[in-house]
């Protein structure tokens, strides 16, 4: 989530954005063994070009929030936010903690320190992402 000077996405750019930012999502769920039914749309949400949060039905009848973007893909059962803000809000939250351990294990490994601090970034933009108001008006 960089802050670039680029021409504004046309439509057609947009819908290609969110279409492989849904493929992206599916590939993150089938890869940690969850298999989606079906898409509830109206309460998933796009902020082009930054993050996709996408409410998912599973085979297994189970809810999840998918997130995907300019930002690591990841997931959680839907109980965990009542909706795409506040799940941003929880992938935030989570990702922060995930950072600090990983800084607090001790590690020296380069790319386990390169990935806390990307986490923490994205984690960061993400909280004022949810912050803020005019992203959520209807």
């Amino acid at each position: 989530m960089t802050e670039q000077t680029q021409q504004p996405m046309t439509q057609e750019q947009r819908e290609e954005w969110v279409k492989a930012q849904f493929q992206r999502a599916n590939k993150h769920l089938a890869e940690n063994g969850v298999l989606f039914h079906s898409v509830v749309t109206e309460e998933s949400r796009y902020l082009v070009p930054f993050v996709a949060v996408w409410k998912l039905k599973a085979l297994d009848e189970k809810f999840y929030w998918v997130m995907s973007g300019d930002l690591p893909a990841d997931y959680t059962l839907y109980e965990n936010a009542s909706n795409a803000r506040e799940a941003i809000k929880y992938f935030s939250m989570q990702w922060q903690l995930k950072a600090e351990n990983i800084r607090q294990s001790g590690t020296q490994d380069k790319t386990q320190l390169e990935f806390a601090g990307l986490l923490q970034a994205r984690a960061e933009n993400l909280f004022n992402m949810q912050a803020a108001e005019q992203l959520w008006k209807d």
